[in-house]
């Protein structure tokens, strides 16, 4: 009998202090997680997008607003890509913003005489016109967020 207890006495007490310890998870959260809140780790960014990216997503409305040809794709694809690569490059060098601007047009010269040389006339003044049109857009879109985040 003496034995028995020496036994029952160790794992009554082994019992208990699961009990309290399950009663202990409970009141804190569950199993899950301890009862110290952990820090929440930010939301990663999405990654910009490359040159090749943009240009990839943006030639299907091209294509089909102009009508364009699988040479004249070809030609104003490649345009693109080179010229929207130079304007992330002088983004990343954050020069001031009047040298910013200045290098913008003069990339965006380049690009329009590029496409001039390589689409015929009714789809060049096209492409100025769609050029327009997105411009404008863009400019509604900005105001819009301006006033909405008054």
């Amino acid at each position: 009998m003496k034995k028995f207890v020496q036994i029952l006495i160790p794992v009554m007490l082994l019992l208990l202090g699961h009990t309290a310890e399950a009663q202990f998870r409970n009141q804190m959260g569950g199993r899950r997680g301890s009862a110290i809140p952990q820090a929440q780790t930010p939301q990663k960014e999405p990654e910009p997008l490359t040159a090749e990216e943009y240009v990839e997503e943006i030639m299907p409305k091209i294509t089909e607003e102009l009508q364009l040809d699988p040479f004249e794709e070809a030609v104003v694809r490649t345009t693109l890509i080179k010229h929207v690569q130079k304007r992330m490059e002088l983004q990343i060098l954050k020069l001031e913003p009047k040298k910013m601007k200045e290098e913008f047009q003069k990339i965006q010269e380049l690009q329009d005489a590029e496409i001039k040389a390589g689409l015929p006339e009714e789809k060049y003044q096209a492409y100025l016109d769609l050029q327009k049109n997105q411009l404008k857009k863009k400019r509604r879109k900005e105001k819009r967020k301006k006033k909405n985040k008054d």
